[in-house]
């Protein structure tokens, strides 16, 4: 007599064979990430992107400098990746949706489509307008600035990585021009009301990044957390959330991310993510209200549900990421080839594939290698986070960048989503010390000093390492840079 094989087991099977699928990719990802290994790699990767650069400019006048460029374009685009990318997966990995191999293996596929998908083809040399073209209208002088510039950036980048510090590698990389552009130019070169701009963003963005994301999760306690029928409240709302969350990020990558493939205003990426925000709502409600089918009525279930749009924020942000920082690692370099290879300094360049290629894989393998250990810092270490706290980060992370743009004001993707780490757990603080007010004045009772200590949620040491790091990152690459500006412009 046979038997027919349960579905249901073979179904499990194929599971336990996933989940060791899963296991070895972790473990892997621990292997590469020991100190040897990863330097070996990240090593053998340079030499790989000097010897193609090598190839591509052949003999031609100048060669050696277009290589020795490269060397230092695929430095500074291994510590984007191991730097700069924590911001988009710390969070998920920190809230436990995400495992720290899955993770990286996410935020590598989205970075590397980004870069080469969305990643802008046209770079301003000068960064933005912070120098004057004519003080460095010498092709030699603008080579020996863009170089300068490269070198100081990666330098500090990887430093801030060794001390565990997130930093924007876009202020690394304006400090870097900055400084190599009074050395060139003197203090008249600079825009220093554009410098002014900039250093108010080290305010703003951390702030608006943090309120924003308090504000979202003050929402949730008071109408899905707190209320006594949970599971009907996150049938209301959580399809809201989803689809702010939905528009918030189809306005951001339109307006942000896509410039290569679309030019649109800002006004339509908006009105475009208000018709997807609105179809994802009306989408999402069957959806919520199947997967809430059998939960408990208790605040632990309503985090199932925010696990699949978290990743699903992370791997956008890894896009959008991907597309907007690449021209930080690659955009000197290429700076240094046009003026190489066409003896001028125009103040847009076009970016070729091979050297848009270094940035994007450059930046997934600094993720891969060396990623591991500010992610955690970032997801772990700063406060604790859960899915909902976790979603309120990245949601905040989109919807920043969109204010920002449309109140014209600069800020820093890093800043926002570290902001809104910090906003998450500073907000859990203050309503802890509230709800322990109210029950020590029901019991006529004062809180008593180390009772209120025991209770802060977020680490102060990060909050103050972290924002020094972001204060000296334009004036630290700007002194390193004017100094290897003089030396190199003195050597050569």
């Amino acid at each position: 007599m046979t038997f027919a094989p349960d579905p249901k087991q073979n179904r499990w099977k194929t599971l336990d064979k996933d989940l060791s699928r899963i296991d070895m990719l972790s473990q892997a990802t621990v292997a590469i990430g020991r100190p040897s290994v990863a330097i070996g790699i990240s090593l053998a990767f340079v030499v790989f992107c000097g010897l193609a650069a090598a190839i591509f400019t052949g003999h031609q006048s100048g060669a050696l400098i277009i290589i020795a460029a490269t060397v230092f374009g695929a430095y500074m685009a291994l510590n984007i990746g191991a730097n700069d990318v924590a911001n988009n997966m710390g969070p998920a990995v920190g809230a436990n949706a995400l495992t720290m191999g899955g993770a990286l293996v996410i935020a590598a596929i989205f970075e590397t489509a980004g870069s080469l998908i969305a990643g802008g083809d046209v770079v301003s040399t000068i960064s933005g307008g912070i120098v004057a073209p004519e003080a460095v209208a010498d092709p030699d002088t603008f080579i020996w600035a863009m170089m300068a510039a490269l070198i100081a950036s990666s330098l500090w980048l990887n430093l801030a990585t060794w001390l565990g510090a997130p930093v924007s590698t876009t202020h690394a990389i304006v400090g870097g021009v900055m400084g190599a552009g009074v050395v060139a130019g003197g203090f008249g070169a600079v825009d220093w009301g554009k410098m002014g701009q900039i250093a108010a963003s080290w305010v703003i963005s951390p702030v608006l990044g943090g309120v924003i994301a308090a504000a979202f999760l003050a929402f949730i306690k008071a109408f899905i957390n707190d209320v006594p029928d949970k599971i009907g409240a996150a049938r209301r709302w959580v399809p809201l959330l989803i689809g702010i969350m939905a528009g918030a990020f189809s306005a951001y990558l339109v307006a942000k991310g896509l410039k290569k493939i679309v030019e649109v205003s800002l006004g339509q990426a908006l009105t475009l993510g208000l018709v997807v925000g609105v179809a994802t709502i009306l989408v999402m409600r069957p959806v919520v209200r199947r997967q809430s089918q059998g939960l408990e009525n208790r605040k632990r279930s309503l985090k199932k549900l925010f696990a699949v749009p978290l990743i699903a924020s992370a791997a956008l942000l890894s896009f959008a990421h991907g597309a907007n920082d690449v021209a930080n690692a690659v955009g000197p370099l290429a700076a240094i080839v046009h003026a190489v290879q066409d003896a001028g300094t125009a103040e847009k360049v076009t970016i070729p594939l091979w050297v848009m290629m270094i940035g994007a894989f450059g930046i997934s393998f600094g993720l891969l290698l060396f990623g591991p250990k500010l992610i955690r810092m970032v997801g772990q270490e700063i406060t604790k986070l859960n899915p909902l706290r976790a979603y309120c980060v990245a949601l905040s992370a989109a919807i920043t960048v969109i204010v920002a743009s449309a109140l014209g004001l600069p800020v820093s993707s890093t800043h926002i989503a570290v902001g809104g780490v910090f906003g998450v757990g500073f907000y859990r603080e203050w309503h802890a010390a509230r709800v322990a007010r109210r029950l020590n004045e029901l019991k006529g009772k004062p809180v008593a000093v180390e009772e209120r200590a025991r209770r802060k949620l977020v680490r102060r040491a990060h909050v103050v390492g972290i924002g020094a790091a972001w204060v000296i990152t334009v004036p630290l690459t700007a002194l390193l840079s004017a100094l290897l500006f003089w030396i190199l412009n003195a050597l050569f």
